[in-house]
C-alpha cells in the first residue's frame, strides 16, 4: 500500500508522506518562511532608510510630502496585490510564488538605483512593492497551516522574529553605506543580499509540494464570510500598520532632521528598536504560555501607546531614543498574537484569504496615516506623526479592553 495518507494541515491540504517526514518538512517550510520575511521586509526598510539622505541634498525627495506620496502609493499597491495573490493562490506552488517574489525584488532594488527624477523613482519603487505583496498573504499561511493548534504561537513567533532581524540588519547597513557611501550602496547591497536570501529559501522547499487535493477556490462571499470571522482584529492590525509604516518611513528623519543624529547612527538606533522587538516576538510563545495570549496583546496596545505619546513629545535625544526601544518592545508583541488568534480560529481553507486580509488592513491603515504625516511633518513638525499615533492608540487600546471578555473565550 506504501506510505499512509498523512492529514497534515486540514481536510484542505494534504501531503502524501509518511509520518518521519513531517517534522522535517514542517521545519523546512518554518525556514523557507522565515528566510522569505526577512528578505522581504529588508528591502522595505532599506527604500526609506535613504530618503533623510535624498531630502537633505535635495535630490529626487524635496519635501516630506514625497515621503508621505512615496509610502502612501507603495502601500496601497502592496494592499490591491495582496488581495490578486490570495485570490490566484490556490493555482500556483508556495515555491513558484516564492521565486517570482525575491527575483522581482532584488530587480526592483538593482533598478532604483539609476532613477534620477522622482517619477522614475517612484514607478520602480511600485514595481518593488508589487514584489512585497506576496509574503504575508501566503508564506504566513503555509506558517499558519503546518504548525495548528500547540505549534502555533511558536511558528508566528519564529517567523515574525526572523522577519524583524532582516529589518534589524538592513537598518544598520542601510544607514552607515548610505551616509558613507551614498544612497545607491545600500540599495546594492540588498540587491545582492535579496537574491542570496531567496535563493535559499527556494532552496529549501524545492521539493515540497503544495497542491491541494481538494482546490478551494475564493469567492466574494468567502472573502465576506473571512472578514466577518476576523472582523474583531481589524482595528489592531489597523493600529500596527499605522505604527510599522509611520516609524519606517518617518522615523529616520526625526531623529536625523529634529535630533541632528547621523544617519548611520540612526539607523543604529532604529535596529536596536528591531532588535529588541525580534526578541520580544521570539519570546512570545514563552510569554503567550506564561501569561495568556490575550493579556500580552491588551499589555502590548497600553504600553505602546503610552511610549509613542512620549517619543512625539521628546524634548531631547535621550528621551526620544528611550521611548522609541520601550515602544518596540510593546508593538511587536502586538503582531504574532492576533497572527495567532486568526490562525487558530480561520478554516485552513480561509486562511490565505485572512491573513491577506490582515496584511491588507495593515497596508491600507499605513498608507492612509503616512500620507497624514507627510502633512503633518511639513506643517507642524517632524515629532506630530507620533503625537497623532499615541492618539489613535488611545481609542485602540480602550475598545480591546472594552472587548476582553469576548476575545478571553477566543484565547
Amino acid at each position: 500500500m506504501g506510505s499512509p495518507l498523512i492529514d497534515l494541515l486540514t481536510d484542505n491540504v494534504r501531503f502524501s508522506i509518511n509520518p518521519s517526514l513531517q517534522h522535517s518538512m514542517k521545519k523546512k517550510v518554518l525556514f523557507s518562511a522565515s528566510l522569505f520575511h526577512a528578505l522581504n521586509d529588508a528591502a522595505t526598510v532599506t527604500v526609506p532608510m535613504i530618503f533623510p539622505l535624498l531630502y537633505s541634498q535635495q535630490f529626487i525627495i524635496k519635501k516630506y510630502f514625497h515621503i508621505g506620496i512615496l509610502s502612501n502609493l507603495g502601500l496601497l499597491v502592496t494592499f490591491i496585490f495582496q488581495i490578486i495573490i490570495a485570490n490566484a493562490s490556490h493555482k500556483y506552488e508556495y515555491k513558484t510564488i516564492l521565486l517570482l517574489s525575491y527575483l522581482g525584488i532584488s530587480l526592483s532594488l538593482a533598478l532604483m538605483t539609476i532613477s534620477t527624477a522622482f517619477a522614475s523613482f517612484l514607478i520602480i519603487y511600485l514595481t518593488m512593492r508589487i514584489f512585497n505583496s506576496f509574503y504575508h498573504s501566503i508564506g504566513i499561511a503555509w506558517v499558519s497551516k503546518t504548525h495548528p493548534s500547540q505549534g502555533m504561537d511558536f511558528a508566528m513567533g519564529i517567523q515574525s522574529g526572523t522577519g524583524n532581524l532582516g529589518v534589524l540588519i538592513a537598518f544598520v547597513s542601510s544607514g552607515f553605506l548610505a551616509q558613507s557611501l551614498g544612497w545607491r550602496v545600500p540599495l546594492y547591497v540588498w540587491a545582492v543580499a535579496g537574491f542570496i536570501l531567496g535563493s535559499i529559501s527556494f532552496l529549501a522547499v524545492r521539493r515540497i509540494s503544495t497542491k491541494s487535493e481538494d482546490v478551494f477556490k475564493p469567492d466574494f462571499s468567502s472573502w465576506m464570510e473571512t472578514l466577518k470571522n476576523i472582523k474583531i482584529y481589524i482595528p489592531g492590525f489597523a493600529f500596527g500598520g499605522a505604527c510599522w509604516g509611520t516609524t519606517v518611513f518617518f522615523a529616520p528623519s526625526l531623529f536625523n532632521h529634529r535630533f541632528e543624529i547621523p544617519l548611520g547612527q540612526t539607523g543604529l538606533y532604529l535596529a536596536a528598536w528591531i532588535g529588541i522587538g525580534t526578541v520580544m516576538t521570539y519570546s512570545f510563545g514563552f510569554l503567550s504560555r506564561k501569561f495568556g495570549r490575550l493579556r500580552i496583546s491588551l499589555f502590548s496596545f497600553s504600553g505602546t501607546t503610552i511610549f509613542l505619546f512620549l517619543l512625539g513629545f521628546a524634548p531631547t535625544a535621550g528621551l526620544a531614543l528611550m521611548s522609541l526601544f520601550l515602544f518596540g518592545m510593546f508593538l511587536f508583541l502586538v503582531y504574532p498574537g492576533f497572527q495567532s488568534f486568526i490562525g487558530n480560529e480561520v478554516p485552513a481553507k480561509n486562511q490565505a484569504q485572512a491573513f491577506s486580509l490582515s496584511a491588507n488592513v495593515q497596508m491600507l491603515s499605513g498608507a492612509l496615516v503616512v500620507l497624514i504625516d507627510g502633512v503633518l511633518s511639513d506643517k507642524f513638525g517632524i515629532n506630530t506623526p507620533f503625537i497623532f499615533l499615541g492618539a489613535l492608540g488611545v481609542f485602540i487600546s480602550f475598545f480591546y479592553l472594552s472587548k476582553s471578555s469576548y476575545l478571553a473565550q477566543k484565547s
